[in-house]
């Protein structure tokens, strides 16, 4: 038979199975770089192809745009887009060499006075943008867009001068954390689970977990979700769970959750697979082309915390 130049198609998990409903909602409804990324997950694809993919996103300025983060439409380079392209690096054991010099370079150049980052820089401004996330002339530096950065770098072992000042201010956020939302908890989470001083990120993470507990942060019995009422300005479903916190066992916030309420987590989690084989975006939406290049995202996401609690074998 004549070469054709086409890679043959990976094995595919069993029909109808949680694994092979998802596959089919991702070629169905995934960007290129998603449909690489599940591949390499789970499909025992490579991971060139998935940095193949993630290069499109990629400016001169050493920074992400395009759309990486779906809720940031145009070209312009943001610090959200680089905690996306890293953590798609992270999945696929790329994160270092050349590529990541050149992300530390545009952190340096983007980073606010206190050396860290702001979430949206005002080049947003007149391209489509989440309504709940602001465009403004003078953006304060934001745990929300330090934390996962200077985490993963942490976690993959990359040193560079940005991120002296930058670890410094995550610990300053994560230590006067009061009264905080959950989305800065995960973020704090991240940051925490990669960070240097061990000792100093426990005492931390426990410092928050108990916050998280005493705020109602996490819905701890899905059954009643009444008397874990979302965030006040969040979407009436944007509930948090346990599993959105500890997305793997040896995260710190596993440490929050009795195994009965990870148990009924994980439950959870996996009963909202929807017909269609994705799962559904819990955050309020607000146009149609984010919300459907999130689902994939947050279909792959579930599908990896479900596998690192031992759930499924794919």
């Amino acid at each position: 038979m004549a070469e054709t130049g086409v890679p043959p198609l990976p094995s595919t998990p069993p029909a109808r199975s949680p694994l092979f409903r998802a596959e089919q909602f991702v070629w169905l409804t995934a960007r290129v770089l998603e449909q690489r990324l599940f591949a390499y997950l789970f499909l025992h694809g490579c991971p060139e192809a998935v940095e193949a993919a993630l290069e499109a996103y990629r400016n001169e300025d050493g920074g992400y745009g395009h759309a990486l983060e779906p809720d940031l439409r145009g070209p312009v380079s943001q610090p959200l887009h680089i905690a996306h392209a890293l953590r798609v690096l992270d999945a696929v054991g790329r994160c270092g060499g050349q590529r990541v010099e050149r992300v530390c370079r545009y952190l340096t150049s983007v980073s606010s006075p206190d050396g860290a980052l702001p979430a949206v820089r005002p080049g947003q401004r007149g391209y489509p943008t989440a309504p709940f996330v602001p465009v403004v002339d003078d953006p304060p530096s934001e745990l929300l867009a330090t934390g996962p950065v200077v985490g993963l770098l942490h976690r993959n072992e990359v040193w560079h001068a940005w991120l002296f000042r930058a670890t410094d201010f995550c610990w300053q956020a994560v230590e006067s954390l009061d009264k905080p939302h959950p989305y800065e908890v995960e973020a704090a989470v991240t940051f925490l689970d990669s960070a240097p001083d061990r000792p100093r990120a426990e005492a931390a993470a426990d410092r928050i977990g108990r916050l998280v507990r005493e705020q109602r942060l996490a819905a701890l019995d899905p059954a009643r979700l009444d008397a874990f009422p979302a965030a006040s300005g969040y979407a009436p479903g944007e509930h948090h769970f346990p599993h959105d916190f500890a997305r793997t066992p040896d995260s710190l916030a596993r440490a929050w959750f009795t195994d009965d309420e990870m148990a009924r987590s994980l439950d959870h989690l996996a009963a909202e697979q929807q017909e269609d084989g994705g799962w559904p975006l819990r955050r309020r939406g607000w146009a149609p082309a984010p919300a459907l290049e999130a689902r994939p995202l947050v279909t792959i996401e579930a599908l990896r915390t479900l596998r690192a609690y031992g759930r499924f074998v794919g």
